[in-house]
């Protein structure tokens, strides 16, 4: 079986007085929308919701998404 990550989760339009019509927003506090996957076979990849592996900038993470079950997928903010 082939897995693969999702597409990244965006955010809708909402009605909202503070909103133009037809625009979204959700906050984001310091830091860096991104996906991370620990495959079955070892891999482990964080990308950001654009594909752009983010893996090497962040060895630390890396490291300890290596301990996660094998087919786990996150989708946050770091």
């Amino acid at each position: 079986m082939t897995w693969h990550l999702p597409q990244p989760i965006l955010t809708a339009p909402t009605a909202d007085p503070a909103l133009p019509p037809g625009w979204a927003a959700e906050p984001k506090w310091d830091g860096y929308r991104a996906q991370l996957a620990r495959y079955a076979d070892g891999r482990v990849l964080l990308r950001t919701r654009r594909g752009a592996d983010m893996t090497p900038s962040f060895p630390e993470i890396r490291a300890a998404a290596a301990q996660l079950p094998g087919d786990t997928g996150l989708d946050g903010v770091m």
